[in-house]
């Protein structure tokens, strides 16, 4: 059964520094990697590229076109310790179309049924799929229903739907993302042709009030770009859902605090964990001074923990900055 709410794969997004902070403000949303392609996690890095730390329930997006290849990726996923492993039939970037992946593999519904056999055949967590609805003139809700019916056929019932096409020449991934129309009533459809399968709603959805009303006739909806731009909808909707305390944002500040200094401590440059605070303030006075002092001082060499400190200044009383309440 997939989560009632998620957050999409996003590459330069989703890092094991942004899930860090997306779980200290939802205990409850499932998290996901970014794209990790076969050869990379077979031939490179491993313990890199899927180190984690207190973000569980976690999967990893995966990307490739090779069943033993995808077979033997998700056994390492499942031994790293994550709780789903999700392949990628939805990335229409040009360097993923080179290589025979993401988008573009909607167009071989059979190959992608026999890569689900494979990955669900090596590990015993959940195999999931994300796709679009459709792909460039291949539009039409009968593209979609037979890409869904090769994978349920093959044993797949959890699938994330972005409901738009993608338009795999002349646009960039930016642009597929907004350009193409939103098309629910596909996936509204594919709902009542596959019941015993759930399908996770993706695209367009941007605000807590949306998500509330999605999940009235959604079984779960997977949120995008608003949360990594706002991540503090993310506490604000898991408090909404599952009854949770909600956490101030100077509580998350001092939390994510903490774990920056020990990964700085382990070698690891602030720049790459205080980029994904920026948005933490979004919607509140002085947030576009939290931002601005975070972007101008973060990328300094000798970037400490004290830059975050003076940009809470911009955002928060200095009693409660001293006090710590």
């Amino acid at each position: 059964m997939l989560s009632k709410i998620s957050v999409a794969p996003m590459m330069a997004c989703t890092d094991r520094h942004c899930r860090y902070l997306f779980r200290l403000l939802s205990p409850n949303t499932m998290l996901y990697s970014e794209m990790i392609t076969t050869g990379a996690l077979i031939h490179g890095n491993r313990s890199l590229l899927l180190d984690h730390h207190l973000d569980a329930p976690t999967g990893v997006q995966l990307g490739g076109s090779d069943p033993a290849q995808l077979a033997q990726a998700a056994q390492m996923v499942e031994q790293a310790g994550y709780q789903e492993v999700n392949l990628n039939c939805g990335c229409p970037s040009d360097r993923v179309q080179q290589g025979g992946i993401g988008a573009c593999l909607m167009a071989s519904p059979e190959l992608v049924a026999d890569c689900y056999v494979a990955m669900n055949e090596a590990v015993s967590i959940p195999v999931t799929i994300k796709s679009r609805i459709g792909i460039d003139d291949q539009d039409d809700y009968a593209f979609f229903e037979i890409f869904i019916e090769h994978l349920y056929r093959a044993g797949c019932r959890d699938f994330q739907i972005h409901a738009r096409k993608a338009i795999l020449t002349g646009l960039s991934p930016r642009e597929n993302r907004d350009i193409p129309p939103l098309n629910y009533d596909f996936v509204r459809q594919i709902i009542e042709d596959f019941p015993e399968a759930e399908f996770v709603l993706n695209g367009g959805i941007k605000t807590v009030q949306a998500v509330t009303s999605l999940l009235t006739e959604f079984p779960g909806v997977m949120l995008g770009r608003a949360p990594y731009g706002n991540p503090y909808m993310l506490a604000e909707i898991d408090h909404l859902i599952f009854d949770t305390a909600l956490p101030t944002r100077l509580d998350i500040a001092v939390q994510y605090q903490q774990y920056m200094e020990q990964q700085i401590s382990a070698g690891t440059h602030i720049k790459h964990m205080l980029r994904h605070l920026s948005g933490l303030y979004t919607g509140l006075p002085g947030a576009r001074a939290f931002r601005r002092c975070l972007s101008t001082t973060m990328y300094s060499d000798d970037a400490d923990t004290r830059v975050l400190d003076r940009a809470l200044q911009a955002v928060e009383p200095i009693e409660q900055l001293r006090t710590g309440t």
